[in-house]
């Protein structure tokens, strides 16, 4: 067989490689609990944007998961771009409630941002864990990206 003719030093970085692509496809999971956050589910979130109108909802997803839709009225600003600064250009003050979420529990975005606007003093985080895929599920309205 073929195979079995790798060189010696081939074997060591095939061995890399593989366990790459296996620590690549180990699935992730968004923790149960953010300190600092109030873990809501989509009905939270209709409850929510009813009681506070002026809810900032932060989509952390990349921009291009937004093409497969997103909550009306989010703000989209990933994860890998959130900061304090990037907060505070788009809540308005460190006790203006605020609402993160991603595609889902499989999805740590929004859970990264969440814990970060609490780090940057933000009191009133929420934080819808199961995503838009719950919201998809629950067949909640949402905004489908136009091409």
């Amino acid at each position: 067989m073929s195979w079995l003719r790798i060189p010696a030093g081939m074997w060591f970085w095939l061995v890399l490689v593989l366990a790459g692509q296996q620590a690549a496809a180990a699935e992730v999971r968004a923790p149960d609990h953010i300190s600092g956050t109030t873990v809501v589910d989509a009905a939270g979130v209709l409850d929510l944007a009813a009681e506070h109108p002026d809810l900032v909802i932060i989509d952390a997803r990349m921009r291009l998961d937004r093409r497969q839709g997103y909550l009306q009225g989010s703000v989209s600003l990933p994860d890998v771009d959130t900061d304090c600064d990037s907060l505070a250009s788009v809540i308005p003050s460190l006790s203006h409630p605020v609402l993160f979420y991603c595609n889902g529990i499989h999805c740590g975005r929004s859970a990264v941002s969440a814990r970060i606007a609490v780090e940057c003093g933000y009191r009133r985080v929420y934080w819808f864990r199961e995503g838009f895929e719950a919201w998809q599920a629950a067949r909640l309205p949402y905004v489908k990206y136009a091409r």
